[in-house]
């Protein structure tokens, strides 16, 4: 192999490994291993362990990234964008299973820049503003833009994790799902909305 051809080897090598096992139950011998080479070589393109992980994730991050940010900028319907995102987020996960699966997993070489959360929360900022126009046109306090998208984007991140392991579903279904309960939740949104004053729920009358 030539080097080039080497060090894509141990990549997808790597990234199979961290996908079953994780990190830290991943060692660089079971990576030259399975890539029936010797640890010098694995530590020569990549130092050690921790160099072949950030290489992983920072691919994933970026091939998530493209999938989520293509589907926020084509425009159309605000009903619409809730759907591609969901759409963007299933596909990725159903092509790049091992990669999503390594993702949500938390590590100690893991950057603030390179984990699903702060990736999730750079989506969350891209539908914050498109959320605030349709607040404004609506009525509604275009301030609470921020948290209405957190809590948008993080409905449809926990829901992709679950997809991740349960596949009762279908993707489109999954989608489906996703978009009536944003949208038929959102277009119903009070201007200005309480909880009782004893600060616990309360059932409603029949």
């Amino acid at each position: 192999m030539t080097a080039a051809q080497r060090r894509a080897q141990l990549i997808g090598v790597s990234r199979k490994l961290f996908a079953e096992k994780g990190f830290d139950l991943t060692s660089v011998e079971e990576i030259a291993a399975r890539a029936e080479v010797s640890k010098p070589v694995v530590y020569e393109h990549f130092g050690g362990k921790e160099g072949i992980y950030a290489v992983v994730v920072d691919r994933e991050v970026t091939a998530l990234t493209s999938a989520l940010t293509d589907a926020l900028t084509e425009g159309g319907h605000p009903k619409v964008l809730v759907e591609r995102t969901a759409l963007a987020l299933l596909t990725y996960i159903e092509a790049n299973t091992d990669g999503f699966r390594i993702l949500v997993r938390d590590s100690p070489v893991a950057q603030a820049s390179g984990t699903f959360s702060s990736l999730i929360g750079d989506v969350a900022t891209q539908v914050e503003h498109l959320l605030a126009d349709q607040f404004k046109k609506q009525g509604l306090d275009p301030k609470t833009a921020p948290i209405y998208s957190r809590m948008l984007v993080g409905m449809v991140a926990l829901t992709g994790q679950h997809w991740l392991e349960e596949r009762s579903l279908k993707k489109a279904d999954v989608a489906a799902h996703l978009v009536n309960l944003a949208w038929n939740g959102l277009v119903g949104l009070e201007r200005r909305p309480t909880l009782p004053s004893s600060g616990t729920a309360r059932s409603p009358k029949p």
